[in-house]
């Protein structure tokens, strides 16, 4: 299988641990020397452990694609990213697979792990087929939570969702190895499964975005009001607070199913002006209610979510963009994330006028700010309500 990422690499663990024999190929020397060594390259809840226990012996490291041809599954990760105009990338496929065509053959079996763009497992199959190769292609779509992927690996059902009836039995006996909760779909369903699933988080955030953004315009409580609502209200106990939802997958994929709907899918460019504009928002009503022109800002927290140390896709970052225009300057802290310039939680308080979280980092919980620091928070992770 390939990548030492937040999806191949749980992946990796887990099906080692459960006695199959895994080789990861992965490119990125620093992280294969570091996974070699039984550590993990990014945080993720009760891998480690397991790594130590598995490294060596079921789980091999190599940056040799040759390790490929030795194995029968060929697990891939690498999903289709949007190009700067927010259409799919296929591309990135095609010269993925023209280099390693010379280590495929044909009874291996090629899964695609990533969420791809609908329709992409039969391309894939397809232009194998042109390349001279027979080889078996599956579609078994990760869904885990980052950061709980050894647990909700599983605890979760997998989607199977094959190009033929062998390729899916196969699919099945290997999947079962970590659960028997078995889903199976055709690949055109299962890629839109996929696609849903994250698309109807980020619609759900972006519903709390928006009412966020029109109490506190009325110099409402949001929270005071999602209180209420939620309140021994079974109807309303999926209804998640606001706050930035980013991240490498959600925007992303909402992009892609609004490429696939001809871009007809208005529902979900709704939600990415709502969420993309979170930070604009912010800016805009400190503005509102004070010139930011001889203020510090201190922005807590850079991850794209709590307690996680994955920057990819943060709003953080788009929110320290427009304040370094806006402010006099603008400092940053992170409890996971170590970047030249950033400074620790009580520095970035104490020297601030204006602090704004971007991230509720559990760690952050205990924190003072003084009453004469204008707080932002939009999660209410203080208990304060999100208007200021």
């Amino acid at each position: 299988m390939g990548g030492l990422g937040h999806v191949g690499l749980p992946l990796g663990i887990s099906l080692a641990n459960a006695g199959m024999l895994v080789s990861i190929y992965d490119i990125d020397k620093k992280k294969i020397d570091l996974v070699s060594q039984g550590k993990m390259p990014f945080l993720e809840a009760e891998a480690e452990p397991i790594l130590k226990k598995v490294i060596g012996k079921t789980l091999s490291i190599s940056a040799n694609k040759s390790v490929i041809a030795e194995n029968h599954f060929v697990i891939v990760v690498i999903g289709t990213p949007v190009d700067e105009h927010l259409n799919p990338q296929f591309t990135i496929f095609k010269k993925f697979f023209d280099g390693i065509l010379d280590v495929i053959r044909d009874d291996h079996h090629i899964i695609l792990r990533s969420t791809v763009f609908p329709g992409t497992t039969d391309k894939i199959k397809e232009y194998l087929i042109s390349k001279g190769k027979k080889t078996k292609v599956s579609f078994c779509p990760e869904r885990i939570a980052q950061g709980q992927a050894m647990k909700e690996l599983s605890a979760l059902p997998q989607i199977i969702a094959s190009t033929d009836e062998e390729a899916a039995a196969e699919a099945t006996e290997l999947f079962s190895c970590l659960t028997k909760d078995i889903v199976r779909l055709k690949p055109f369903e299962a890629e839109l499964a996929k696609l849903f699933t994250n698309v109807w988080r980020y619609i759900q955030f972006a519903i709390s975005n928006q009412f966020y953004q029109i109490a506190t315009y009325h110099d409402l409580d949001w929270y005071k009001i999602y209180d209420a609502i939620t309140h021994k209200y079974p109807r309303a106990q999926s209804f998640p607070g606001a706050g930035f939802a980013a991240g490498p997958c959600l925007f992303k994929d909402t992009m892609q199913l609004a490429s696939f709907s001809n871009n007809s899918f208005f529902l979900g460019h709704a939600a990415m002006l709502i969420n993309e504009g979170l930070p604009n928002f912010i800016v805009q009503r400190l503005k509102d209610n004070q010139s930011l022109k001889g203020k510090s800002v201190g922005i807590l927290g850079m991850a794209f979510k709590a307690n996680n140390d994955d920057k990819r896709e943060s709003l953080s970052y788009k929110l320290k963009k427009i304040m370094e225009i806006e402010a006099k300057e603008v400092r940053c802290s992170d409890v996971y994330i170590q970047e030249e310039g950033f400074v620790s939680a009580e520095d970035l308080i104490s020297s601030s006028d204006i602090v704004i979280l971007g991230t509720p980092h559990k760690e952050y919980k205990q924190l003072e700010i003084p009453e004469q620091k204008t707080l932002v928070d939009v999660w209410n992770f203080y208990g304060k309500g999100g208007a200021f």
